[in-house]
């Protein structure tokens, strides 16, 4: 007697099939109502995350107005060096280039393709992305070369004494 048909009485086989009464053939069969349950379920888990997802930035408090942030004194950054720091937040990697003496430039130094960092080609005059040889250009943040399709934000400096200072972040889009 294999124990999978229903002419089996109770007793004719071991105790644990008694006990747990359930034939293998049907353990592996799908009822509709089960299905159902499992979509009606699955639908009702997606639509609660997707509400908390609203509910969340409903109430998310405002960005943040662009803050003063002073990256180093003048003096610091000589013509032809560059300067890193962080803005507008400290996971923002950012990038100085001061190519002469009223020559600044300041880029987030994220690239904009798998946010790998860039950093400045003086020769070439252009800032340049390791991972997939992205190239962009020193005085706008334009794309020259490589996967990248958008600039690089700019970051915008202003001459404060003899501070450098950042004061906000350009997202536009330059042509």
């Amino acid at each position: 007697m294999s124990g999978l048909d229903d002419s089996a009485k109770p007793g004719d086989g071991p105790l644990w099939r008694e006990e747990f009464p359930v034939r293998a053939v049907d353990e592996r069969l799908v009822t509709r109502r089960q299905f159902a349950k499992f979509l009606t379920l699955t639908s009702l888990g997606m639509l609660v995350g997707n509400a908390w997802i609203l509910v969340r930035s409903l109430f998310k408090d405002p960005a943040p107005a662009s803050v003063a942030f002073r990256i180093a004194a003048a003096s610091e950054v000589p013509p032809g060096s560059v300067r890193l720091f962080a803005y507008p937040g400290p996971n923002d990697p950012c990038i100085l280039i001061r190519t002469a003496a009223d020559q600044l430039y300041a880029y987030s130094q994220k690239c904009t393709h798998l946010s790998c960092a860039v950093y400045c080609d003086a020769t070439a005059r252009t800032l340049e992305c390791p991972c997939h040889n992205g190239r962009f250009t020193l005085e706008e943040g334009r794309v020259l070369a490589g996967p990248p399709t958008r600039p690089l934000p700019r970051i915008l400096v202003e001459r404060r004494g003899d501070d450098l200072v950042a004061v906000g972040v350009d997202l536009q889009v330059r042509a």
